[in-house]
């Protein structure tokens, strides 16, 4: 069993940044793959981001490419997204993900657990 807690949303305007963090407990944090998704009121659970089990590899939705920064520290079994550029589509519940896979997949049903959530609002 692996506990996640997501924290770092908040209230931004367009244009500016926040830094999302979420904090691993329970179990050996580098044999996880790590994801970010996002929901928004009255929209499916959207992937935004992966990072494999050392950090070799992350891949990106499109929309976000350039703009969002997945890393992680498995010294401190935190994963965090760093978000610039934001903007008003930006906004919904932020929720980071752990697989026991190794694909860096964008399907919600290959993570294993999940995070409460954390609210990111970007103002226009």
């Amino acid at each position: 069993q692996v506990q996640l807690v997501e924290s770092g949303g908040g209230l931004v305007q367009a244009g500016g940044s926040l830094r999302l963090s979420c904090a691993a407990s329970g179990r050996t944090f580098s044999n996880y793959v790590m994801g970010w998704f996002r929901q928004a009121p009255g929209k499916e659970r959207e992937f935004v981001a992966a990072i494999s089990r050392i950090a070799i590899s992350t891949y990106y939705t499109n929309s976000v490419k350039g703009r969002f920064t997945i890393s992680r520290d498995n010294a401190k079994n935190t994963v965090y997204l760093q978000m610039n550029s934001l903007k008003p589509e930006d906004t919904a519940v932020y929720y980071c993900a752990a697989q026991r896979g190794y694909d860096l997949g964008r399907d919600h049903r290959q993570y294993d657990y999940w995070g409460q959530g954390t609210q990111v609002t970007v103002s226009s």
